[in-house]
């Protein structure tokens, strides 16, 4: 029986609601366009940055697989492997405890720097189109998302000119701490939460203070106190609490240096401003009780898995006195700024730390800028955190030039502190870039105010004093390819998903070669060593990588002297006992290996005749 055909009347209201549907997405639409010629200005800003990120990590474009930083390409091999084993969470096969490294113990997530917001986020990305891909993504979008998200505080939360706010924001995602560090540290460039931290704290401030004033009602003439407004202080506290969550599983780092530097901010913005102090602080401290408890519900396991989970470590295993700042190298310039020199790379541990170079001419626009605007509360608070983190920053004894003066360095009187004396003094520094860069947004956005001489001198002082700091793109070189026996999927022949392939030699931190292979699928394998932190020795200190098995440390014996060593009974059953202490499945060499004929008579010795797959010979043990 066919269907009765609809009325008139149901044909006109399906006419009508057609009409209506339309109306309103030509309605959003219009207001989308809008939105944009409203903020036009701001995009562009925006977009300026994005331009001036990826030119500066443009080597990496061509070719992301078969290009990478060249100063820093262990760290860059680290991250895409902590990309790929990230990215599993969107396969469902995620744990803060790892399989993937150092079999049969497996690596705690938690206590390295693994990104994993960053990697969760970019699983499809990286599940696609591979780690090196996402790895140069992030490292373009770290500097322009930092940059940006300065400026917006700067703008519309400080209420400065556009032109002062992009001038500090550009400070802030491209000065010379941030370049240097791009070389391959994704948790310590992705700062773009932290002015979205700044703008949460002011906001929770300001709602605590009850000297706020209103209506005392429809009609009334007078006004009265308003008292804090708990909706806003409230709805502050737990934005607080979600950004400082998601800022430990970027960089805990990061979060840190900001964490310290508000606090110092504080002290400074309370001992100017007392009156503010005494009405505001039992508010402001109960919304800070009401953030931390909220983060600590979501973040209490996580940080215990951290530090007394299996395979966490409880200290830190850098030495402040090796990574504290060379007190000349303030005012250097960095090799990777437009007017910085290789000479100085003298005064600082490696490429990726040049942290304190922000050269003299910044230093002394910097400091009479603070001068000329140091009556607002907020520059003298920026002013003494500027001072006290760039004092810790030179470590437990100063050093100067390069020799150690034997004078205590304000860092001393932290050492033994939990959490503070694992941190590496050097990047203390890194806190100076945002403090510099609003002192000089202030004076430029007062200049610009000015009618007298002031509103050109300033301005040009600051972009003269800016030019030298200038970044440069950051060097990069090729890298040997992937075996097809990995990129081909090969591998499944020797070794099940999850299972363990030893490539040979092993992955150390100085040598994580191999680390790509597992990068290159997906983290689809456990491999073991490599280069990862975690507890080593009966003592469980902190340690990068982990002690070799004896047929590791022949093998890699064998790679760096290309020796073929005599193989008896004895070698053969500590070969057997290391390969199932591991888990091992199948053992595998590439034809790019050093040393690869010795390193093949050694393997065929050890686990006997090898068998061919692609560009790799294996044993299957």
């Amino acid at each position: 029986m066919s269907s009765a055909a609809p009325t008139a009347p149901d044909a006109a209201s399906e006419q009508a609601f057609r009409l209506a549907d339309r109306v309103a997405r030509r309605s959003r639409v219009v207001r989308l366009l809008a939105a944009v010629r409203r903020n036009r200005a701001d995009l562009m800003i925006a977009l300026a940055f994005l331009v001036l990120a990826v030119w500066l990590t443009h080597g990496l474009w061509p070719d992301p697989a078969g290009r990478m930083l060249a100063l820093n390409p262990e760290d860059q091999t680290l991250y895409e492997w902590f990309l790929a084993v990230d990215a599993r969470a969107l396969l469902g096969d995620f744990s803060l405890l790892t399989d993937r490294l150092n079999a049969p113990d497996g690596v705690n997530l938690m206590a390295n720097t693994t990104v994993i917001a960053l990697g969760v986020v970019c699983a499809p990305i990286t599940l696609l189109l591979g780690a090196p891909v996402t790895f140069a993504l992030l490292a373009a979008a770290n500097l322009a998302g930092t940059a940006t998200a300065w400026y917006l505080l700067f703008h519309r939360t400080l209420r400065t000119r556009r032109i002062a706010a992009a001038l500090g924001a550009g400070l802030c995602g491209f000065g010379p701490g941030m370049i240097s560090q791009t070389n391959s540290h994704l948790h310590m460039t992705a700062q773009w939460l932290v002015p979205v931290i700044v703008w949460l704290v002011v906001r929770l401030l300001r709602a605590s203070d009850p000297g706020a004033t209103s209506s005392a009602g429809p009609g009334a003439d007078r006004v009265q106190p308003a008292g804090p407004n708990r909706r806003r202080m409230l709805s502050s506290a737990a934005g607080l609490a979600a950004a400082v969550t998601v800022q430990v599983f970027i960089g805990e780092e990061v979060l840190f240096l900001a964490a310290g530097t508000l606090l110092v901010m504080a002290v400074g913005y309370a001992l100017a401003d007392r009156d503010l102090a005494r009405r505001a602080l039992p508010w402001f401290a109960g919304g800070l009780a009401v953030a931390a408890g909220l983060a600590l519900l979501v973040l209490g396991y996580p940080l215990w898995f951290q530090f007394a989970g299996p395979q966490g470590v409880a200290d830190g295993m850098f030495s402040p006195g090796y990574f504290s700042a060379d007190l000349s190298s303030w005012w250097a310039l960095s090799p990777l700024s437009l007017a910085g020199s290789d000479e100085a790379s003298r005064l600082t541990t490696g490429p990726a730390e040049y942290n304190t170079f922000l050269g003299w001419p910044l230093l002394l626009v910097a400091a009479a800028c603070a001068i000329w605007v140091g009556r607002r509360r907020l520059v003298l608070a920026c002013a003494a955190a500027a001072l006290v983190m760039g004092a810790l920053s030179l470590g437990p004894e100063v050093v100067l030039g390069g020799t150690r003066t034997a004078l205590p360095g304000p860092y001393a009187l932290l050492a033994g502190l939990p959490v503070v004396d694992g941190a590496l003094p050097m990047r203390f520094g890194l806190a100076l870039l945002p403090l510099v860069a609003t002192m000089l947004v202030l004076a430029v956005d007062r200049a610009l105010r000015d009618t007298g001489r002031a509103r050109r001198l300033v301005p040009v002082a600051v972009v003269a004093a800016l030019l030298p700091v200038f970044p440069t793109p950051l060097p990069t070189a090729a890298r040997p390819a992937v075996p097809e026996f990995i990129t081909g999927g090969h591998w499944r022949q020797c070794v099940q998903p999850g299972g363990v392939l030893v490539p040979v030699p092993l992955p150390t931190p100085k040598e994580p070669w191999p680390m790509r292979w597992a990068a290159a699928a997906n983290a689809g394998f456990g491999m073991p060593e490599g280069f990862f932190i975690g507890p080593y020795g009966r003592g469980g200190t902190a340690a990068m990588g982990t002690f070799k098995q004896p047929t590791s440390a022949l093998l890699a014996d064998v790679a760096r002297r290309g020796d073929q060593p005599a193989i008896g009974d004895e070698q053969r059953r500590q070969a057997a006992r290391d390969a199932d202490f591991w888990g091992a499945s199948c053992v595998a060499l590439a034809d790019d290996a050093p040393h690869v004929e010795s390193l093949r008579h050694t393997l065929e010795q050890l686990y006997g005749p090898s068998t061919r797959i692609a560009d790799v010979w294996i044993w299957r043990v």
